[in-house]
């Protein structure tokens, strides 16, 4: 059986918000080697921004892969050594300097979404939304240790603590999810300052009915409108399947007019 080949339309916008004087989010898109980057520093002037671009910038070396396990072996050796020249820098400004990073690989048929801390990427397939990185923080570990109920996790005062990133630790704890590329699906990378804003089917609402870029813009304005109190990154990738033949009329879910 032959692999599929997929082909990618990427919109992509970063914002620093109203809140902050500077944006410590990062972002990397590399459509013809499978990778798609948002990372999201954490340090304010001591380096969240340079522990960010630190990852992109080691990512920004993966190159082309062979395999779906090789391009998934050369992403976390490239996050091992960002790990390692985030924590040196911290050690020299005495604090505590990190980021978190989701990511999504794609080689052929298969894709693979790796992450470590609060920032997410979402699934839309057959017009359902679905989270596929759960974030990490201290509410989701109380919750999944039953000490509190979603609802407590929902409004816990420490809901936004996260117990993963990137430079915080000698060793990298990533999570990943997997699955196999289906024609027009349109997954939305995007830091927190995304969702601290917009509910999740706010989110579907805009990005199956438009274009990536537009979507993007559209995820964004909608965060500024209400108030953007942190930096705000989004990425939307829609892959298709090159050897189905589908018209445009039919890729969006748009309405029509005079219907």
């Amino acid at each position: 059986m032959n692999a599929k080949q997929f082909r990618f339309e990427t919109g992509e916008i970063s914002h620093t918000g109203y809140a902050r004087d500077h944006n410590e989010d990062n972002l990397y898109t590399y459509p013809d080697g499978g990778m798609w980057v948002v990372a999201d520093g954490m340090g304010g002037h001591h380096g969240g921004d340079f522990a960010s671009g630190v990852i992109v910038q080691h990512l920004a070396t993966v190159g082309r892969a062979t395999s779906a396990p090789d391009l998934q072996a050369r992403f976390v050796e490239r996050i091992t050594r960002a790990n390692h020249q985030i924590q040196q820098h911290a050690m020299t400004q005495g604090a505590t300097i990190g980021s978190t990073v989701v990511s999504l690989l794609v080689f052929e048929q298969h894709f693979a979404c790796v992450w470590s801390g609060d920032s997410r990427v979402y699934l839309i397939r057959d017009g359902q939304l679905t989270q596929l990185s759960r974030d990490h923080t201290e509410a989701n570990e109380l919750l999944d240790r039953g000490a509190i109920t979603s609802e407590e996790a929902a409004n816990w005062p420490r809901k936004n603590v996260i117990t993963r990133a990137i430079g915080v630790h000698p060793d990298v704890h990533l999570d990943h999810k997997y699955g196999t590329l289906r024609n027009r699906d349109t997954f939305i990378l995007c830091s927190d300052g995304l969702t601290a804003h917009v509910e999740d089917h706010e989110i579907l609402e805009i990005a199956r009915k438009h274009q990536p870029q537009k979507a993007c813009d559209m995820l964004l304005d909608l965060t500024l409108q209400r108030g953007a109190t942190d930096n705000t990154t989004v990425v939307v990738v829609r892959a298709f399947d090159k050897t189905e033949v589908t018209p445009m009329t039919a890729i969006f879910d748009l309405p029509q007019e005079g219907m």
